[in-house]
């Protein structure tokens, strides 16, 4: 049973005050938002028509009610010219919020557009990570423009991160935390934190540090409202958690957030001293991020941003296009090899992409289980083989109900031999659709390249191959076809 907790008139109550723009529940209407809460078409259109029409009062008065993320939103939606015209007529509405919820290719691009000076002036709004990822794309001139203009304190953080490799938890840390040595009180810690100067906006818990800054404990605030002030903070504080170095991946960050059920926490450099701080806000990102980078890998459409410079998109893409390619010769000169037979027997024409295909969806769904297997650090080396005994059953499974449907099937409409050579043909196939989609992947990363990128294409060269070679070649053995 829940408690309720009830505060009297006469004690001390927090209001909980929504943020200036933070909009409360309300936030989803009628004239702006639809029930999936995305900017309805006919609110997109009065902005466009607003800022056509040169109206600058309408057109502030229309988007400074929306949530920085729907301003965010809105810029997005518009074309490269339009977007900067849009924010400079409401630029009192472009806030650090705003910026920090900007896409990527969409933030780089303003911020290119803006003075120095102007970004500096956001970037001083941002959280460290926030103003990082606001000035890590630019041009190496421009940051150094931008970062002169920041202030020494704020700029040596952000120079910091930078120092660090990309997407690992140096860049990605946020550098306001609360520390404070083990020998005090939780009277002391308490008295400190009502203090309330240079505390960070928003915290978890409490790190305890030694001398050398090496973090030794955590605190969470709910155990120090609950403990005696006389208590000393080494007694009540957990000893035991987990630290993130600041080179590690981020992927591998978010795998320990998840692994862990962690809400922050430590990041230490390489002496063991504590740097900064992860957060499970910052993990949702980085998730979602991570998840989709690697769908869009499998599918070589590189970024897969609709926001990529079209440039930038085509050389991801079509890289991947030529390599499948040239996959796809193996696969036609194996057909060409047993031209003869086809010419023989049209149904061999008429069947084959029934074999391809079912195989390579085989493969790619193996693929697809084994790709994320490793990414999560559920296959490792100690345990692929029993991975590729479990996947090899299941494609004796899924094989074996296909042949039998599609013999069948074969028989009745053409002759029983063939129905028969269909059958066995797939089997053969998507067992080694079943094989390819773990071994492929695999392999990728045994040599420490990224399973997800390039195993589609070589998944798909062995199944369309491997299915074209066992039903002609068996259609030859069988007879059916000289």
């Amino acid at each position: 049973m829940v408690e309720e907790t009830r505060l009297e008139d006469e004690e001390l109550a927090v209001a909980d005050t929504p943020e200036e723009g933070a909009r409360p529940d309300d936030r989803i209407d009628d004239e702006r938002m639809d029930e999936e809460n995305t900017l309805k078409r006919e609110f997109v259109r009065s902005v466009e028509d607003a800022l056509e029409a040169g109206a600058s009062g309408e057109l502030y008065d229309l988007v400074e009610p929306l949530h920085p993320a729907d301003v965010a939103d809105l810029l997005e939606l518009f074309e490269r010219e339009d977007r900067h015209r849009l924010a400079t007529e409401i630029t009192d509405l472009m806030t650090s919020e705003v910026v920090a919820e900007l896409n990527d290719y969409v933030r780089e691009e303003m911020m290119e557009a803006l003075p120095a000076d102007a970004v500096a002036q956001i970037a001083e709004q941002l959280e460290t990570d926030d103003a990082v990822q606001l000035i890590e794309d630019l041009d190496e001139d421009d940051q150094k423009a931008i970062l002169a203009e920041l202030e020494p304190e704020d700029r040596i953080a952000i120079q910091t991160a930078l120092s660090y490799p990309e997407e690992t938890a140096g860049r990605l840390m946020s550098r306001d935390f609360v520390a404070v040595p083990e020998h005090i009180s939780v009277g002391d810690l308490i008295d400190f934190l009502r203090d309330g100067r240079d505390l960070p906006e928003d915290f978890f818990e409490v790190f305890v540090i030694d001398q050398r800054m090496h973090p030794v404990g955590t605190c969470q605030l709910s155990w120090i409202l609950r403990t005696p002030r006389e208590v000393q903070l080494g007694d009540v504080m957990k000893r035991d958690q987990t630290l993130i170095p600041a080179t590690l991946d981020q992927e591998e960050v978010g795998l320990m957030f998840q692994k862990y059920n962690l809400i922050s926490a430590a990041v230490i450099d390489e002496d063991g001293r504590l740097v900064g701080q992860m957060t499970v806000d910052d993990i949702v990102h980085i998730i979602a991020e991570e998840a989709g980078e690697d769908a869009l890998l499998m599918s070589g459409a590189g970024e897969g941003d609709i926001n990529e410079p079209i440039r930038e998109a085509y050389s991801s893409r079509v890289r991947w296009l030529v390599a499948n390619l040239g996959t796809a010769l193996v696969a036609s000169l194996i057909i060409a090899a047993f031209g003869a037979a086809i010419e023989q027997l049209v149904a061999l024409a008429v069947l084959m992409p029934i074999v391809a295909s079912i195989g390579g969806n085989a493969g790619t769904q193996t693929m697809a289980v084994t790709v994320r297997a490793i990414a999560m650090n559920q296959l490792t080396r100690s345990n692929t083989g029993r991975i590729l005994m479990r996947e090899l059953r299941v494609a004796v499974l899924n094989g074996v109900t296909i042949a039998i449907l599609i013999g069948l099937a074969t028989a009745v409409i053409f002759t029983p031999m063939l129905g028969m050579v269909i059958a066995v043909a797939m089997v053969v196939n998507v067992i080694t659709a079943g094989l390819a989609g773990v071994l492929v992947p695999v392999a990728f990363d045994r040599l420490d390249q990224d399973p997800a990128v390039a195993s589609s294409v070589f998944v798909t060269m062995i199944t369309d191959s491997m299915g074209f070679f066992a039903f002609l070649g068996l259609a030859v053995a069988s007879g059916i076809v000289g």
